[in-house]
């Protein structure tokens, strides 16, 4: 371990790298606690390189793991605090359903029940009734806790709050170089050059978790689970309905698993889950694959009836995947980490950030999280 930083300055606060939604979210937590908080940011604010950009998510309770169900609990009522405490609509209560594969429809509808969750099932052609947007196979479970979260703005909130509480410096446009771990703190080298020394760093940064923090952990006997990195590129199709008739909705199919919601005044975004090619998070050419589009469009026009299947508008987006797809919080020493939670993580936000603020102060990670 190296102490050889003469130039970093001292700070007695916690530095979150990453100003997506989980480390807004984090920032957020630690201000609300009074803790002091210095942000960096590599890329620019509401950027879209990476997982957390793009107007809307889902909500679901929809789990076949109780744990998880018992967490989106939680979360909900953080989103809803969150929405009292400042006058914002976070969350669009347009209800989910999920169809598809028996074995998989019923193991939700089941983690559901054991958590008391209201939940209704329904025939293929029943479904189709209410929802003549999407055609449905096997069983079909819908639930009404759900719905659509305005992410675009629930990151902009975390970050505004984070700055109302005077407690934060948020620095955009400034990558991690380095850091180096000397036994009780840490010192993180900006790409201007400038160092900051601490004894709390939190790395929310997704897909760049490997190359930044895969050493520091090493040297500390912990390893990340492969993380794989992947470019997505789900699409918004043009809708032939009004905006209330659109659920959000996820198909348990045979092959690759599709999600689907509305983006108002953007189309029904549908994509595959977790499909896309390996890549380099700092060199992506967010260009769609070919034949991964053409495949797209055809389920679109066999699945979703209420869009128009040739005309897509093509998005890109970073996962960051543990072979588990569970996600990965839990601090060593002065550093704490957070990645592994595309495909499923935006919807457990305001609660990451309070586990993450959690773990920066003291506290323990849940072990199912931890490295």
């Amino acid at each position: 371990m190296d102490d050889r930083q003469p130039d970093a300055s001292r700070f007695d606060g916690h530095v979150v790298i990453g100003g997506g939604v989980v480390g807004a979210a984090a920032a957020w937590a630690l201000t609300a606690r009074g803790e002091r908080v210095l942000l960096v940011e590599q890329h620019g604010r509401g950027h879209l390189e990476g997982s957390s950009h793009g107007a809307t998510r889902i909500f679901r309770q929809g789990y076949t793991d109780p744990e998880y169900v018992a967490l989106t609990t939680r979360a909900l009522a953080l989103w809803g605090a969150l929405e009292t405490s400042s006058g914002t609509t976070l969350l669009d209560r347009t209800g989910a359903v999920d169809h598809g594969r028996p074995e998989v429809v019923d193991a939700i509808a089941a983690a559901l029940r054991g958590a008391g969750i209201p939940h209704e099932t329904l025939t293929p052609d029943e479904a189709a009734s209410r929802w003549p947007g999407i055609a449905f196979e096997g069983h079909v479970l819908t639930h009404a806790t759900a719905g659509r979260i305005r992410s675009a703005d629930a990151v902009e909130l975390f970050l505004t709050l984070v700055e109302h509480t005077g407690l934060a410096e948020l620095r955009f446009g400034s990558r991690v170089r380095a850091i180096v771990d000397h036994g009780d703190d840490l010192t993180v080298t900006l790409g201007d050059g400038t160092s900051v020394r601490t004894a709390s760093v939190v790395a929310a940064v997704g897909s760049w978790a490997p190359t930044l923090v895969g050493d520091v952990l090493a040297g500390r006997g912990a390893v990340l689970p492969a993380v794989r990195v992947t470019q997505e590129q789900p699409a918004h199709f043009p809708s032939h309905l009004p905006d209330a008739a659109w659920p959000s909705f996820v198909h348990w199919a045979d092959g690759d698993d599709v999600y689907g919601l509305l983006t108002p005044g953007e189309g029904v975004k549908v994509g595959f889950h977790g499909t896309g090619p390996v890549v380099d998070p700092d060199a992506r050419d967010k260009r769609p694959v070919p034949e991964e589009a053409e495949r797209l469009q055809a389920y679109v026009a066999r699945y979703v009836p209420g869009v128009d299947a040739t005309r897509p508008t093509f998005i890109s987006c970073l996962y960051d995947t543990t072979p588990d797809e569970d996600f990965v919080i839990d601090r060593r020493g002065p550093l704490t980490v957070a990645t592994g939670f595309s495909g499923h993580g935006f919807k457990f936000a305001p609660l990451l950030g309070e586990l993450l603020a959690d773990l920066a102060t003291g506290g323990e990670p849940l072990p199912r999280f931890a490295l």
